[in-house]
């Protein structure tokens, strides 16, 4: 990001902004409206909500300087966006089909609309940035793969542990560390079993204007296993254990703790994902090896300790209030500044929080179905294990016992689009169909 304040003040002095089109205008939306009131260059110009009066209040909550009008149309949306207006709208096709935005925020945190909104922005001409990581963990190859298809770019945004964690990779691996462990501060006691029908969850989670959704996949361990898939999946590091180890720890002894185990550490391998729980959060970290011997001595004068493992470690993730750097980058410098490989390295899946009976519907991520494990996606595949974005409206045909892994065998999904261009992208990874037809195939996908 070096350089880039410098870029949006060019930019602003030219009487230009980055125009962004925001899908989802919840907590992590309003802060996005917010930041922007207090920058160079960068401007929420529509915002998209199936809840309008939330998407008209995001503007206002954000201060945004400017008539709020609603449109019906994507026409409407244009010619306001034109005449200086800011737009609230109740469809999100509304929004991916203007014309006078530049990139597309995705932040509902709702699989199935992350993957429509991505097909129909690429579509559209509009490059994307997704806060939407359930999504991303789930067909995030195939939809980087199409934006780019479409000449547009794809981007998981900065702000939350994904992309603070991969800066931290980017940096160690530029400079030829050998990386042993990437994760994340946990600051949520672990609940597996943690229900939204809980009246303490639900005290606390209006306490923090939050959802009690949203607070349970926090407490159930389900974000930290989706977090950190996006992370394996941009990096190609691995879970070290099923659902990783997640020991309690402290900044000061990360690179004691994520060591080897013949070196006092927990690991079985170099080169994983994991989390901390204790003194580490908000923080990310990296634990990096050399064995040079000059270096080692240079790690010690900058106070790094004797090694051979070292801790990088950023204190802070900003969440929402750093995603519109993506957005700027993604215009300004035709960049992204994290993607998924061309495959998925890791899966998330179901696990049952409670005994499911058959007929039973599950129900959405920080529910009271299933919680989430992370494991390498040939396990997954090998286990038939259900990914968890594909979870929400599957029938259980066959009784699944509590805290067991869900499998395909047991439930029947329910057809949507992401689970077609799920479909798809096992089949392209497995290279059973080629580029062209695959391209056909998701071209023919409802957006």
């Amino acid at each position: 990001m070096i350089g880039l304040n410098e870029e949006l003040k060019a930019l602003e002095a030219l009487g230009k902004r980055v125009r962004i089109g925001m899908i989802g205008a919840g907590q992590m939306g309003t802060d996005v409206v917010a930041e922007v009131s207090m920058m160079l260059g960068v401007d929420v110009v529509i915002a998209a909500d199936v809840d309008l009066e939330r998407a008209k209040n995001a503007f206002v909550i954000g201060e945004t300087k400017g008539e709020v009008v609603v449109a019906g149309t994507a026409a409407e949306a244009d010619a306001a966006i034109e005449a200086g207006k800011y737009v609230a709208v109740d469809d999100y096709q509304i929004l991916t089909d203007v014309k006078h935005i530049d990139v597309v925020l995705e932040a509902t945190g709702i699989p199935e609309i992350g993957a429509r909104a991505a097909l129909r922005t690429a579509r559209n001409k509009h490059d994307l940035a997704m806060m939407n990581v359930e999504s991303d963990i789930t067909v995030g190859p195939i939809l980087r793969w199409y934006c780019e298809k479409k000449g547009q770019l794809y981007a998981l945004a900065v702000g939350d542990e994904p992309a603070a964690c991969k800066e931290l990779f980017d940096f160690a691996d530029s400079l030829g560390f050998t990386i042993v462990a990437a994760g994340k501060g946990k600051n949520n006691p672990l609940d597996r079993h943690s229900s939204p029908e809980d009246p303490e969850i639900q005290k606390e989670a209006a306490r923090r204007g939050l959802s009690p959704n949203m607070l349970v996949e926090f407490v159930d361990g389900s974000k930290t296993m989706i977090e950190m898939a996006a992370v394996s999946n941009a990096t190609g590091l691995i879970p070290d254990v099923r659902g990783m180890h997640g020991p309690v720890t402290d900044r000061d002894h990360l690179n004691e703790t994520f060591a080897l185990k013949e070196d006092g550490g927990i690991l079985n391998k170099i080169g994983v994902v994991d989390f901390g729980v204790g003194r580490v959060a908000p923080g990310v970290f990296l634990i990096v090896r050399t064995d040079h011997p000059r270096l080692r001595e240079a790690m010690v004068l900058r106070d790094m300790g004797n090694g051979p493992y070292y801790t990088l470690f950023r204190p802070f993730h900003l969440c929402s209030i750093e995603v519109p750097l993506t957005c700027a980058m993604l215009v300004i410098r035709k960049k992204s500044n994290m993607v998924p490989l061309d495959r998925l390295v890791s899966e998330v899946f179901a696990i049952a929080k409670k005994d499911l009976s058959v007929g039973e519907e599950l129900d959405r991520i920080g529910g009271v179905s299933y919680y989430s494990l992370i494991d390498t996606y040939e396990t997954a595949k090998k286990e038939n294990l259900l990914p968890i974005g594909l979870a929400k409206g599957a029938k259980v045909v066959r009784e699944i016992k509590m805290d067991k892994p869900i499998r395909f065998d047991d439930i029947q999904v329910q057809s949507s689009t992401l689970y077609t261009l799920r479909k798809l992208q096992d089949e392209w990874m497995a290279g059973n169909i080629s580029e062209e037809d695959l391209l056909k195939s998701v071209d023919a996908v409802k957006g």
